[in-house]
C-alpha cells in the first residue's frame, strides 16, 4: 500500500538548502516510518517497543533500564511504562541488581525472542523493498551522509 506524500514539490523562493534538506528527510522518514508501523501492527507492536525489543536481544545477560533509553533511536522520555507494556505481554523481565538495588536490569525473554524471530523476515524484506532500489553504493554513501549530518559541526 502506498502512502500519500508530497513528492516533487519545489522548495519556497528563499528556502535554504538546509531547509530543503530538512524537509526531505522528514518526507523520507514519514513514508518509511509509516510502512514498518504496518509490518510492526501485524505483532501489535510500535516501533518503539520494536526498538528496545532489539536492542534487548543485542544484550541478552540482559542490561540496566536507564541504558535502553541511551540506545534508543528515538527518544522516549517514559522507559518505565514502555518497559510495562512488553513486561505484561511477556517479552521482558525486570529484576534488581543483587549489588545495588536501586538498579534495574531488563532482559528480552523466549517470547520476546520469538517474536523478533517472526519479524527478521519481514522487516528485511521491507528495508528491501523500500530502500533495495538505491543499491549498495548509494545506501552506503546515504548512510555516510546522514551519520555526517549528525555530527556536530566544528
Amino acid at each position: 500500500m502506498k502512502t500519500p506524500v508530497q513528492t516533487e514539490s519545489k522548495p519556497k523562493p528563499g528556502s535554504s538548502p538546509e531547509e530543503v534538506a530538512h524537509l526531505e528527510m522528514m518526507r523520507t522518514m514519514e513514508v518509511l516510518s509509516h510502512r514498518f508501523a504496518q509490518v510492526l501492527k501485524a505483532e501489535d507492536l510500535s516501533e518503539t517497543q520494536y526498538n528496545v525489543l532489539r536492542i534487548l536481544r543485542g544484550a541478552p545477560e540482559g542490561i540496566p533500564c536507564g541504558e535502553i533509553g541511551n540506545r534508543m533511536v528515538t527518544r522516549d522520555s517514559d522507559i518505565t511504562r514502555l518497559l510495562d507494556r512488553l513486561e505484561k505481554r511477556s517479552l521482558v523481565s525486570r529484576s534488581r541488581e543483587s549489588k545495588d538495588r536501586r538498579t534495574v536490569w531488563a532482559r528480552i525473554t523466549p517470547e520476546g525472542l520469538k517474536l523478533l524471530a517472526r519479524l527478521d523476515k519481514p522487516v528485511l524484506a521491507t528495508h528491501f523493498e523500500l530502500l533495495g532500489h538505491l543499491g549498495a553504493k548509494r545506501l552506503k554513501l546515504l548512510t555516510d551522509l546522514l551519520r555526517l549530518a549528525r555530527q556536530p559541526h566544528g
